[in-house]
């Protein structure tokens, strides 16, 4: 990779020309950094025009072929993979290269903070994947954290090196969603090579709004996470992805702990109490850094609703699920 300016291909997979998408494509024009094209793979052609931009018709096929065919086309030596409804910091691509000049790292990534601009609805749903109930060890996804390095991360930010990008063969399509996570084992696992984390490395990722758009997209990541885990268990078989089915099953098992041993329907009972008043202790945090009562009421609720939608989804991904479709 050249050290000076190396080209960079931004990747785009999207439906359709939409508001967010116009707006990913202002502010990567308006970047610290310019030596650059964007390839926005879309199904059908568009009369929209921006310069540094090409758009690509694909037919309708998935966001992770749509990546791969991008890649193809793509003159960069870096592939940034972005999501449509997110868009980039000033300073994206300038502090990414930054830290890909390091041989050993194939692959950054940064987090995907809520924008100010999102409504109240969005900024609920940000909110509980930003906080220790709701993301759990991956709350640095949401928000910026130090510097690490990471085995697995979304695509909605991150920028590969072209050469190691191919070496792996680009985005398994096979699997959907969660090509990304097959994407960054075969990095570390095939390449032994690092993807690294860094807040600088940052954009802002507008939220589906609470509640059934939010549940639907969690659910997805339950379904298939919780397949992962089965046939992926390097970096997907990890106690933190179970803790929602256990919560699940908890609330579940109720009833039948009260007719068969009082003993442990009162556990069962106190561990759920606890959740809960964890639950409406995490919502204080919330209401500080958001100075609004409303969101962190509806935090509440959508912390319990998010957790018991992905841990149903989780187990279908685990025990149920052959093959992910789209």
């Amino acid at each position: 990779m050249k050290k000076n300016k190396p080209f960079v291909s931004v990747i785009i997979p999207v439906k359709s020309w939409n508001k967010y998408l116009e707006e990913d494509v202002k502010h990567l024009l308006e970047g610290s950094y310019q030596n650059f094209e964007a390839l926005i793979l879309m199904d059908k052609e568009s009369i929209v025009s921006y310069p540094k931009t090409k758009i690509i018709a694909t037919g309708n096929i998935g966001p992770a072929e749509k990546r791969d065919l991008g890649a193809k086309k793509a003159r960069g030596e870096i592939f940034a993979f972005i999501d449509d409804d997110a868009y980039p910091s000033a300073n994206w691509l300038k502090n990414a290269l930054h830290y890909l000049e390091n041989e050993n790292v194939a692959a950054v990534c940064g987090p995907g903070v809520t924008p100010p601009s999102d409504s109240i609805y969005q900024k609920v749903s940000g909110a509980v994947s930003a906080s220790l109930i709701g993301g759990g060890p991956y709350t640095y996804r949401f928000i910026p954290q130090k510097e690490r390095e990471v085995d697995d991360y979304p695509s909605m930010n991150l920028l590969v090196k072209k050469t190691d990008f191919w070496k792996v063969g680009g985005f398994d399509n096979s699997f959907w969603p969660g090509e990304d996570t097959k994407l960054c084992l075969d990095i570390i696992e095939k390449l032994k090579k690092k993807i690294l984390y860094h807040p600088g490395i940052l954009v802002y990722h507008h939220r589906r709004p609470i509640f059934k758009q939010h549940l639907l997209q969690n659910g997805r990541y339950g379904l298939h996470r919780g397949y992962f885990a089965r046939v992926l268990p390097l970096t997907s078989l990890r106690p933190s992805y179970f803790v929602p089915s256990c919560l699940l099953l908890s609330f579940l098992f109720i009833p039948i702990f009260a007719l068969i041993n009082n003993s442990i329907f009162f556990l069962d009972l106190l561990l759920i109490s606890l959740y809960l008043l964890l639950v409406f202790v995490s919502a204080i945090p919330v209401f500080a850094r958001e100075k609004d009562i409303r969101i962190a009421i509806l935090f509440i609720p959508a912390v319990v609703a998010t957790h018991l939608f992905y841990g149903i989804k989780f187990i279908q991904g685990f025990f149920f699920t052959k093959k992910l479709v789209r």
